[in-house]
């Protein structure tokens, strides 16, 4: 059986997955147990600068019976974050630019494509700290015009003072960066190499602690939700909820990715990785199996950055019927793959379904063409 098929197999398993060194079943969202559970992770131990103002809300999706099939939807809005036109990149580098300030960093450097939503996020994050940024992009995505190479993201990394580095096709940023890095470090200057998407388990220790955030918004909400949809590009945000769910003591599998760079044999070994690697800084007891990680490649199309028609459907219809922009790359595609979860009775009537919205607007004016 191919890891693929397995992991669509399991998806649908009624059964837990085990993690090494713990005997305790775990508990599900939809369980009892809730009702009385703290939730709260101690990350004390790791440097954190504070970038968001406090818990990003959840909402119910404001278009009743609009083709949900009578599923409940809400949106946790990540897109709320603020600084820098905002985005859940971040989360990540709350963390990130904490442990970069606590080593004594002058410069942070990252890597990403032309649109990247976490450099521009980097950058802004930076410039708050007083830190210079150094951007590497690659021109992953096959697209030569002034539309994307000028406008949307890199527009806003120029405003944000960084300095940009235009890599052609897929060449190794991150070698690129380390090089870079050196160069600076000869120079007498203090250079932190953020990787990309800044998923570094340290990095991902932003999203164990929205997990948390999370069960306790839903506790508050008197909410249980059965799935938690999200987009997996680099994989930090699903490897960081992952380790979140499975230090809280619940069945990661509660997250369902629709992934957007790799594919799913890929994604799921490079977010199964991650996901432990976070476990082990938070609790090194833990261990995460391979079922628990579940990716759903559907959506994928031809590959990173390139629009498919159920990704357009999925903007328009989130803009036109609740007023939320989602992007082109990662959230558009994700939210498409709810919809079509939705219609295929993937969802059962009256399950509650927490899709995590990720931010990403300046890409859409990267991507006029494709609307």
């Amino acid at each position: 059986m191919s890891p693929l098929v397995f992991m669509r197999r399991i998806a649908a398993s009624p059964t837990t997955p085990t993690f090494h060194d713990r005997e305790t079943p775990m508990t599900t969202m939809n369980s009892p147990a809730h009702s009385a559970s703290p939730y709260r992770l101690d990350l004390t131990a790791y440097a954190r600068r504070p970038l968001l103002e406090g818990p990003t809300p959840i909402q119910p999706l404001p278009w009743p019976g609009a083709g949900s099939g009578g599923v409940n939807i809400y949106v946790k809005r990540d897109d709320l974050t603020g600084l820098g036109g905002g985005g859940n990149k971040l989360r990540k580098l709350e963390f990130l630019v904490g442990e970069a300030l606590a080593m004594g960093a002058d410069t942070i450097i990252t890597v990403g494509a032309r649109q990247s939503n976490h450099a521009r996020l980097t950058a802004a994050a930076a410039a708050q700290a007083g830190l210079r940024c150094e951007l590497v992009l690659t021109r992953a995505v096959p697209r030569e015009d002034r539309e994307y190479l000028e406008n949307g993201n890199i527009l806003l990394d120029d405003l944000l003072g960084a300095r940009v580095h235009d890599l052609p096709g897929t060449a190794n940023a991150l070698a690129f960066a380390q090089s870079r890095a050196d160069e600076l470090r000869g120079q007498g200057r203090n250079v932190y190499v953020c990787p990309l998407g800044g998923s570094s388990p340290v990095g991902c220790l932003g999203y164990a602690a929205c997990a948390a955030e999370i069960m306790a918004q839903a506790h508050a909400q008197g909410l249980r939700f059965s799935r938690i949809v999200v987009p997996n590009g680099s994989g930090g945000m699903h490897a960081g909820l992952a380790a979140g769910f499975a230090a809280l003591g619940i069945d990661p599998r509660l997250v369902l990715a629709h992934t957007v760079l790799a594919n799913a044999q890929q994604a799921h070994a490079a977010t199964l990785e991650k996901a432990n690697q976070t476990l082990a800084l938070i609790d090194p007891a833990l261990r995460i199996e391979g079922p628990s990680i579940v990716i759903d490649e559907t959506q994928l199309g031809e590959g990173y950055g390139i629009p498919t028609d159920a990704m357009r459907e999925a903007v328009r219809l989130m803009a036109s019927k609740a007023g939320l922009l989602l992007d082109p790359v990662y959230s558009g595609k994700a939210f498409a793959g709810l919809l079509q979860d939705v219609r295929s009775g993937r969802h059962a009537p009256g399950e509650n379904v927490l899709f995590i919205m990720t931010g990403g607007l300046p890409g859409l004016f990267a991507y006029r063409s494709a609307f």
